[in-house]
């Protein structure tokens, strides 16, 4: 029996020829991520390195003249095969990394991103730190058992007392859970890690944010336990990583939380997957293949027979698709409890008294000083001017260089342009010859400012860009963060002001509505029982924050989405590249339902084409897409980035 010569490995500075009864074989998946060579290929194991060879270990072999590493995958025959192989140039490592399930893993996302195993695997596993993987198993430390927990949580919401019982019997239920103001997220997941546990099963539990990850694990310690799981994020140090990824290889762990790269675990026996805020983008992988995070836990969750949940204060249109389906449960608080649970919200567009609508109106002045205790205010942008125009005309100030837009970065600042960082201290209107600007759009520190005038009595706290705050324990804080920059406040905000609504609201994205009330509900989440809040902007905007109801504007976006064939109803794929290129794949076949959009230039010079296809040609249309990819890597033409169902574009 013959092996097809496109598995055999490169053969080099020598060729070694082996008779049938020759040294056996390996199956190498080499870290290499062009398209066209995304398969294993065959190597010979020589018989020095017999005993070290392992499946999922790292190895150094030749490939197209070079050294490269791979992992091992399986073991053919050594009959398999006739004529001549490459050998195995050495061992990296004997740890076995590459586990048989984050294999099928990494091939499962591979097709389904319309991306290579090399990349996908470059994900999933961590660099190696030799003196961490020196110490041996004996002297690791094992994951303890969590402390018992009597669930408290989950028998306050209908069928959580019975999703509990699901998951101690070994079960693999599937739920979405709405999250409210005073259900604590680390009591809740620690009811479902231990019953989870109670079976013998492991748990991977991925929120979006490192700030929230250490959040998280510092309570969950509090309540199972130490040692009771290992933490695996990218901001971690490559050692810290790397000793906890082994933990996991080794068995010696199997409850993992950690922000999207833990998704890929290889927890042995996996019995639950979390995804704590599925619609935040952090989710999104910003390396190709660009997965989700939610969808690595659902593939796995297919494959393994895992139990699902996803759990948000605000619910993703993703996430409300598979409650529509029936293939999840949703959980979610009766309305009485619902409207318990959040503040009262009182919309105002500014116009008292039938004034001209301003953007700090009075309700927000008012429900600072009646609140006794810190204050959130959260501001869409950061910075102090992030535009300028001219006072008298209303032109917009741009640079006379580049014509890029000028911002101010402080009182005493000059205009600056965004582009080019040219300052313009005096400068003066093309249109009208003025020299005054003023500023549409106002950032949080040039807020702060307002109220620092307003309130004296008040510490004035900002929190956005570079500068993040976790934690405020002062009484007369008033805070001014921006969206996802809010920090905790022990015990509660006692007020929560959403300034400038409407600018979040006018931002180009297709999921600008649904990613504004996340924010927003978000930032609500933040304040304690009986809190106020005041929300500036539409009150027809806002109406699913005077309803305390998220889930009605997840399911008003999946109908939309409906309409317009846009994931998750559909699929849909993004190519950018060189004009030429684009130009020539607008005229390809795609599936026979596909309809394609473009192309259009981009501001970076490239050109974009949108190709969107029903959802039961999704897997067909990301073939054609990996086709696309490899037939230009085999005629080394320059590469295009492909990208399907994006989160925005």
């Amino acid at each position: 029996m013959s092996v097809s010569p496109d598995r055999i490995g490169t053969v080099t500075d020598q060729v070694l020829a082996f008779d049938v009864e020759g040294p056996p074989t390996a199956d190498v998946l080499v870290d290499v991520s062009l398209s066209h060579l995304d398969r294993p290929f065959l190597y010979s194991v020589p018989e020095a390195l017999a005993d070290d060879v392992v499946p999922g270990c790292r190895v150094q072999v030749r490939f197209a003249g070079k050294k490269v590493e791979g992992f091992v995958s399986n073991f053919p025959s050594a009959h398999e095969h006739e004529g001549r192989l490459s050998p195995i140039d050495k061992v990296i490592s004997s740890e076995p990394v590459l586990t048989p399930t984050i294999e099928r893993l990494a091939r499962s996302l591979a097709d389904r991103y319309a991306g290579t195993v090399s990349d996908v695997l470059r994900l999933a596993i961590p660099p190696r730190q030799a003196r961490v993987e020196a110490h041996p198993r004996a002297h690791s430390i094992e994951q303890s058992e969590p402390s018992f927990v009597e669930p408290f949580v989950w028998p306050q919401l209908a069928h959580g007392a019975e999703f509990l019982a699901s998951l101690r019997e070994g079960s693999s239920p599937r739920v979405v859970c709405d999250l409210v103001p005073g259900l604590e997220l680390a009591e809740l997941l620690a009811e479902a890690i231990v019953s989870t546990r109670a079976a013998g099963r492991g748990v991977i539990v991925c929120v979006p944010a490192a700030d929230q990850l250490a959040t998280l694990s510092t309570r969950l310690t509090e309540i199972l336990g130490p040692d009771s799981h290992v933490v695996l994020s990218s901001q971690q140090k490559p050692p810290d990583r790397y000793r906890s990824f082994l933990k996991v290889v080794r068995g010696d762990a199997d409850v993992v939380l950690g922000t999207r790269g833990a998704a890929w675990a290889p927890v042995a026996n996996l019995g639950l997957v979390v995804v704590v805020d599925d619609g935040n983008d952090l989710h999104a992988e910003l390396r190709a293949p660009y997965p989700h995070t939610r969808e690595v836990l659902l593939t796995r969750s297919i494959d393994e027979k895992t139990g699902v949940l996803l759990v948000a204060h605000a619910r993703s249109v993703e996430a409300t698709s598979l409650v529509q389906q029936g293939w999840c449960r949703a959980i979610t608080p009766d309305l009485v409890t619902r409207r318990r649970a959040w503040p009262i919200v009182d919309v105002t567009d500014g116009s008292e008294h039938g004034n001209t609508p301003v953007r700090l109106p009075q309700a927000v002045f008012r429900a600072i000083r009646e609140a006794d205790g810190p204050v959130l205010v959260q501001v869409p942008r950061q910075g102090y001017r992030s535009s300028l125009t001219c006072q008298s005309c209303r032109t917009r100030a741009t640079c006379v260089s580049c014509e890029g837009p000028l911002m101010q970065a402080s009182s005493s600042a000059p205009p600056t342009c965004r582009w080019c960082a040219s300052a313009f201290p005096d400068w003066v209107c093309g249109n009208c010859g003025g020299r005054q600007v003023r500023s549409p759009i106002v950032g949080q520190l040039r807020t702060a400012e307002e109220f620092a005038a307003a309130f004296a009595d008040r510490t004035i706290y900002t929190s956005g860009g570079s500068e993040i705050l976790e934690f405020v324990d002062d009484k007369s804080a008033l805070v001014l963060a921006t969206p996802g920059a809010e920090p905790l406040a022990v015990g509660g905000y006692a007020a929560v002001i959403l300034l400038d609504t409407w600018l979040m609201l006018a931002r180009d994205d297709i999921r600008v509505g649904i990613e504004s009330h996340r924010r927003w509900f978000e930032a609500l989440a933040l304040a304690r029982h009986g809190a106020r809040a005041v929300a500036v902007g539409d009150s027809a905007q806002l109406q699913a924050l005077v309803r305390a109801d998220p889930v009605s504007v997840a399911e008003k976006d999946l109908e939309e989405r409906a309409q317009t064939h846009l994931p998750p109803i559909g699929r849909l794929a993004t190519i950018d590249g060189p004009e030429s290129v684009v130009m020539s794949l607008s005229e390809r076949e795609w599936t026979p339902n596909s309809e394609v959009l473009g192309p259009v230039g981009l501001p970076d010079g490239k050109w974009r084409l949108i190709v969107r296809t029903p959802r039961a040609e999704g897997m067909e249309l990301a073939a054609v897409l990996k086709l696309i990819a490899a037939e230009r890597s085999a005629a080394k033409e320059p590469s295009v980035r492909i990208q399907i169902d994006p989160m925005s574009f």
